[in-house]
């Protein structure tokens, strides 16, 4: 990965640009296709699951070394302590890789649900829940979404909280609750109050062994079993010192999660399109088809110029909405606006790179396959794109109804 100094940014952002693009280029690239053997590909030996193992061990030793280690996380709970745009220029970097955020200590849902813990949890919860899950001993899940309610719409969840002496006692119907086939613990959205839908909602902290919680199934994803599971809670009691933050918090911890969160994605997806980018620049330089290289080819040129158009793009326009959210202003025109337009400009980059590479570009040898369906999926995931791009219209017009201005572009 092609990592240089940026003009613009702070010397500590080019100072961690630079250090996790070193270790992404010597320790994680050159060893990708050992990095994630397991016992459940069948196909490797024991000695291949053990190599792979301690190849991961060194890499995430060495990112502690740098003091990278879980930079969303402040330093008292194991963290390196990045501010937000430290962590989204940073986050660039690590996509690139397959798995690299996982050896930085940033995996979703732990990660968001790490986040959440810091924010607001108290600090017996933050002993007891996040510095195991910050060190590994712990693994989480994120519970919200039903079967049954339009998960565009949180405030419609029925899931119910219900307070008796000194016990919450949980009943509800959730799926695609995130990790939920490892998960030690979930946090888990109910509602809070008497069902009239006014949004009282709450998030509580649920051990996996509660007697109530089943996990039902892990929901098939693109025809291949996940671990995003379908879980039943039925008379689950929890302590009272299980609530996450203050009672009717929860939609607003959420969104505390997930507007910073979509900024975080979209980076992971640049960086994504950043090496599709890469991989399709080098296909078209060294691969002869029809007595000539693919990159004397006019319509791979259109590909490459482009996809050099989407990533620049989608780039540039999330780094806005970062520095937006950064200065303290109102960005939720911003994050609506890259939640639409990321994830649409990273499919199309992946879509071009597979074509120029051919059928290696749908095999598992390459990573384009998985990005293809990671950019599906995102037009789906934290919102759809039909709600944003109704919020992005309902605000412009918004404003030009209360000012009578036009919009502010260089805001």
């Amino acid at each position: 990965m092609n990592v240089q100094p940026m003009t613009g940014v702070s010397d500590r952002v080019n100072e961690i640009r630079a250090l996790a693009a070193r270790i992404v280029n010597q320790e994680i690239l050159p060893h990708e296709p050992a990095l994630w053997i397991t016992e459940a590909k069948g196909i490797f030996t024991d000695a291949d699951v053990k190599e792979s193992a301690e190849l991961r061990a060194h890499i995430r030793e060495r990112v502690r070394q740098a003091g990278l280690w879980a930079p969303h996380l402040p330093a008292e709970y194991g963290g390196a302590g990045l501010d937000f745009l430290e962590l989204a220029y940073m986050f660039e970097i690590l996509a690139y890789a397959v798995g690299a955020a996982a050896l930085f200590g940033v995996v979703a849902p732990n990660s968001g649900n790490e986040s959440l813990l810091a924010l607001y949890g108290t600090e017996e919860q933050k002993q007891r829940w996040l510095v195991p899950l910050a060190e590994g001993r712990l693994e989480s899940g994120f519970s919200m979404t039903e079967p049954d309610r339009p998960g565009s719409d949180p405030r419609s969840l029925r899931t119910t909280a219900s307070r008796d002496g000194d016990e919450w006692v949980i009943n509800g119907h959730k799926w695609f609750t995130s990790n939920g086939k490892r998960a030690d613990f979930f946090i888990v959205m109910c509602r809070t109050d008497a069902g009239d839908g006014n949004g009282r909602m709450t998030q509580f902290i649920v051990p996996r062994d509660t007697p109530g919680v089943t996990v039902v199934r892990g929901i098939e994803v693109w025809g291949v079993e996940s671990d995003h599971c379908e879980i039943i809670y039925d008379d689950v009691r929890v302590p009272l010192a299980n609530q996450l933050g203050e009672v009717g918090t929860g939609h607003r911890a959420a969104q505390d999660r997930l507007g910073t969160g979509r900024v975080f994605h979209c980076m992971n997806s640049v960086g994504q399109m950043w090496r599709a980018f890469d991989l399709m620049v080098e296909r078209a330089a060294t691969r002869h088809v029809h007595e000539g290289l693919l990159e004397t080819k006019q319509l791979v040129q259109a590909f490459i110029a482009d996809s050099y158009l989407d990533v620049q793009t989608a780039r540039l326009l999330t780094i806005h909405c970062a520095q937006a959210i950064d200065r303290g202003v109102d960005a939720r025109t911003e994050i609506s606006a890259i939640k639409v337009a990321v994830p649409a400009a990273f499919h199309r980059v992946v879509d071009r790179a597979i074509q120029v590479w051919g059928a290696a570009g749908v095999s598992g040898d390459l990573p384009l396959a998985h990005m293809y369906l990671t950019a599906r999926t995102l037009r789906l995931a934290d919102g759809p794109d039909e709600v944003h791009r109704i919020l992005i219209a309902k605000r412009v017009l918004g404003q030009h109804h209360r000012d009578g201005a036009g919009w502010d572009f260089a805001r």
